[in-house]
This record gives structure tokens, C-alpha cells and sequence, in this order.
């Protein structure tokens, strides 16, 4: 494939970067990347090895000493020399995302414009690093805040968004002073490969520190002691809640910091105002985009009861003409699970939502061919307290459910374990404003006639409860990325204590 080419992707590449330096003499040990739309491998990698990642965080201190030194907006302009860079090969490497962790071709491309997107907003936001003064109560007293990098930040990503995730903390945390170590999923080092050798390009020609660094694994030691490693102040950790507590745990007993952003069982709510050209299209999409593989896929649909049969009626028509296959196809509209055990689980829930009296309405088979397919699947006749309900299962399944009032779906939808993404479509200015109130949607983002899903990076991205409670992107998140100092400066000839202290020698 020549947009492999492009990209510096050969059948055998190495997984130890340092800055833009190979770590490793050579691991004997290997993995390889597969197409999960054919099972068919695309490459290998040649993985890390404990004194690979040594040598990384060592060069990676070095390279902070001079980075923080560097003026935040000639840091910002690192930045925008990426995103230039990321705009010249954003057809080839969505193709890539595509190719390895079977988004569809629309949303591969996309994700690569989040990238871009982020990288503008990190510039902009490279001179806008704002501390605060405040009036002392001491005469000839001086006090103000100022922000100051970490050091290094790890960066650990999922396989959903291989890419975007990477770039929403490492632009941030860069144009903060800090720089980054990557650990991409075992899913899609390829993706990752291929944006650090993009990156590196630009790192090399403005003869800049070796502010990003990769890391892909030959074992679980390796990410165990990134995680536990105190030479790392800030570990981000995207994926599942199960192993985002043990991160956060190893973390906290060093006391180190965390940025979470974990699972999502998302859902959107349909009053009887709702307008359904608006909501369809929004719960489809929701539904069955990276099929259902986003932490905010729509997983639940709360409908008012007087329209409850309609809907139903409508998504049936709509799941049935939904075009799956190849991801590069641009015809197609979903395309593969990541792998087989991905695929098993979506079995096995079929399975318990049959067991519990849940009723299959469109979906709910895996497509027998070549790759990791199934059909997106509709599901009623469930309550929300529903064991599987409850779960965040990663997959394109929907469960629809019908509520009696504003107050009863608000309520419904808030009572899972998490709490990152929720969508109310309604014409009724009431309902929307007690949706946004205090006593409204409790996660960490709620949308008034969108979906849950494709959010914005001018937003700050994060969740609440069992999601992690951790925010990226976009508004003050790069404060996440920095520490606070408080200073005092007296510039008076008397020592002057605070509260009115005397002492007196």
C-alpha cells in the first residue's frame, strides 16, 4: 500500500524511540499489527526492552532540562510546525488508523483533524499560560500565581482513538514544558509509529530536544514500572475502568498524578418535543460509529412513552440500512470490531441480554466472513437496572428504554456507575435548562439536541464517577499539565508577618 509508504511503514518496524533515536540495538522479541477487517497481519514491530525504556526516561529528563527553558510560545511554534506537517499526510495516515483499528475512512481522516485541531489550540494557548495576582494584606507585599511544567508526562492510549487521544495531552503538555513518553496500544503501534516519525521530522529540522519519545512493549513489567516509575509526576491513562483503577492506585501510593479517562455508558434522552429528524441520525451515529467502540458511544436511548413505538420503528429502518464493511471503502458506514475477543464479548452479551428478557429487534448476529463484524444491534424490553445495562459493553449495541417524565429519564440516566457523555433532544426551553441544571445530567458532558458523541477540542473532554474524572483538550485543561506556585515578594525594608503575627527578638 503506497500511503504505508508515505508514512515510513515497512514490514518490520522498531518500537523504541528516544526522541527521534532508535533506543534499542534490536529486540529479539516481536509483535505484529493486524487489519482487523481481514485479520490479515500488516507488519511487525520490533518491541522495547527494560533498558530500551531506561535509556528513554533518561534522554527524556535531559531533554526537559532545556525544553522548560524554552519561551512557551516558541514552544507553541514546534506545535504548529507538527500540525503543518499532520496536514500534509492527513489523508495517508487516516487511511492508517483506518487500516488498523477499522474506523471508518471518514472517521479516520477525522480523527487526524482533531490532531490538527488540538495542535491550533495548543499555539493559542501557548500565550495564553495566565497566573493570577492578588493584594497582599501586608504592606509593600507583593503576591501572584505562576504555572510551571511537571517534567515528564506518560501518556497511556487506547486502541479507539489511536492517534487523537496522544495528541490532545502530549500538544497540551508540550507547549506546558514537559515532555512525553508514549505507550500506544498493543492494537495500533503502527498508528503510533507513524505520527512520532511524523513528529520527529519536525523535531530534527528545528534541531529541537527529544520532547516525545515512544515506547511499545515487549512485556507488562515495562508499562508497570512507567506506571510506577516517580521520575514520571503525571501519568494520563485512557481505556477501561478496571485497569484505569489499578493505575490510579499504583499512582496515588507514590503520589504521583492522574489524568482518567475511563469508561462511558452514555445515553440520550427524547421528550415529546424532540424533533426526530434532528435524533435519528444523532442516535444512529451515536450508536454504531467506530462500531460502538468510543468511550462516548450512545449505549442507552431513553424515549418519551408517547413516541416510544415510533422510534423503535424508525431505528429498525435506519439499522437496516447500515452499509458495513471494508473501512477504506468510503461507501461504508461501520466497519470491524478490533479483534476476536472483541468480537466474543459482543457475543456474550447477546447472550445475557437474551437470558434476561431482553428482546433482539435488528442486530444481534456476528457476520460470518473474513475480520471482526457484527451487526449493530437494537435491544428493548430491558430495564435500565438491568445487570448488562449497567455495563459498559464495547460494542454497537443499543438498548432502548421508555420513561414517563423529564424528571423519571433524568434520573434513569444517571443512575449507572458512569458519567462521561449524555444528550437530551427536546424544543421545550424548560426541560433543556433542567437538563443543564444542578439537578440535571450528572456527567461531564450534556448536549441539548446532539449526541453524545464527537465532541469538540475546544471543550474540556472528561467525565465524572466511574469515568475517571479526568478532563483534556480543551478550555483550562493545560493547568492539569502543570504545577501551581504561589509568590510573595516583599519589596518593603520591615518583616511583616501574616494574620498580624507578632515575634519580636
Amino acid at each position: 500500500m503506497d500511503f504505508l509508504k508515505r508514512l515510513n511503514i515497512s514490514s518490520t518496524n522498531a518500537g523504541a524511540y528516544s526522541g527521534y533515536q532508535y533506543a534499542s540495538e534490536g529486540s529479539k522479541k516481536t509483535m505484529s499489527s493486524y487489519n482487523p477487517a481481514t485479520g490479515e497481519k500488516i507488519a511487525d514491530i520490533a518491541t522495547c526492552t527494560m533498558d530500551d525504556y531506561q535509556k528513554i526516561i533518561t534522554r527524556a529528563n535531559q531533554a526537559f532540562l532545556t525544553w522548560r527553558q524554552i519561551p512557551a510560545p516558541a514552544r507553541g511554534d514546534i506545535v504548529r510546525r507538527i500540525a503543518h506537517v499532520l496536514r500534509e499526510h492527513k489523508e495517508d495516515l487516516g487511511r492508517l488508523v483506518s487500516l488498523e483499528m477499522g474506523k471508518s475512512i471518514q472517521e479516520g481522516v477525522g480523527e487526524v483533524q482533531e490532531m490538527i485541531d488540538v495542535a491550533d489550540f495548543a499555539v493559542g494557548q501557548s500565550r495564553m499560560l495566565y497566573g493570577n495576582t492578588m493584594h497582599s494584606e501586608r504592606l509593600k507585599h507583593r503576591m501572584y500565581e505562576q504555572w510551571h511544567p511537571y517534567g515528564i508526562v506518560g501518556v497511556i492510549s487506547a486502541f479507539n482513538f489511536p492517534v487523537a487521544v496522544w495528541a490532545w495531552n502530549a500538544f497540551i503538555a508540550a507547549i506546558c514544558g514537559n515532555v512525553t513518553i508514549w505507550k500506544p496500544s498493543s492494537e495500533t503501534p503502527l498508528c503510533a509509529i507513524a505520527v512520532h516519525q511524523l513528529c520527529q521530522k519536525v523535531l530534527k529540522e528545528t534541531h529541537s530536544p527529544d520532547i516525545f519519545s515512544l515506547l511499545i512493549p515487549s512485556s507488562h513489567d515495562i508499562v508497570k514500572t512507567m506506571v510506577d516509575d516517580k521520575r514520571i509526576p503525571l501519568i494520563s491513562f485512557t481505556g477501561s475502568t478496571g485497569i484505569g483503577r489499578q493505575v490510579a492506585t499504583q499512582v496515588a501510593a507514590r503520589l504521583g498524578r492522574t489524568i482518567l479517562e475511563l469508561g462511558g455508558n452514555n445515553a440520550i434522552i427524547l421528550d415529546e418535543s424532540a424533533d426526530l429528524k434532528l435524533a435519528i441520525p444523532a442516535i444512529v451515529f451515536g450508536a454504531i460509529g467506530t462500531s460502538g467502540q468510543r468511550c462516548t458511544s450512545t449505549r442507552r436511548l431513553f424515549v418519551q412513552e408517547s413516541l416510544y413505538q415510533d422510534v423503535v420503528k424508525k431505528l429498525k429502518q435506519a439499522y437496516l440500512q447500515i452499509r458495513i464493511g471494508d473501512p477504506l471503502d468510503p461507501l461504508q458506514l461501520m466497519g470491524p470490531l478490533i479483534n476476536e475477543k472483541a468480537v466474543a464479548q459482543f457475543s456474550q452479551a447477546i447472550k445475557r441480554i437474551k437470558a434476561s428478557g431482553g428482546t433482539i429487534v435488528a442486530g444481534g448476529e456476528v457476520i460470518k466472513q473474513p475480520g471482526y463484524f457484527v451487526q449493530p444491534t437494537l435491544v428493548t424490553g430491558l430495564e435500565n437496572s438491568s445487570e448488562i445495562v449497567q455495563e459498559e459493553t464495547f460494542a454497537p449495541i443499543l438498548y432502548v428504554l421508555p420513561y414517563k417524565t423529564i424528571e423519571d429519564a433524568i434520573s434513569l440516566q444517571n443512575s449507572v456507575p458512569q458519567g462521561l457523555s449524555s444528550a437530551l433532544f427536546t424544543n421545550n426551553l424548560i426541560h433543556a435548562e433542567r437538563y443543564l441544571s444542578v439537578e440535571g445530567s450528572d456527567c461531564g458532558i450534556a448536549n441539548i439536541n446532539i449526541g453524545t458523541s464527537g465532541a469538540e477540542i475546544g471543550g474540556a473532554f472528561g467525565g465524572e464517577k466511574e469515568t475517571g474524572g479526568g478532563r483534556e483538550s480543551g478550555s483550562d485543561a493545560w493547568k492539569a499539565y502543570m504545577r501551581r506556585q504561589t509568590n510573595t515578594i516583599n519589596w518593603g525594608s520591615a518583616l511583616t508577618l501574616a494574620q498580624g503575627i507578632k515575634f519580636d527578638l
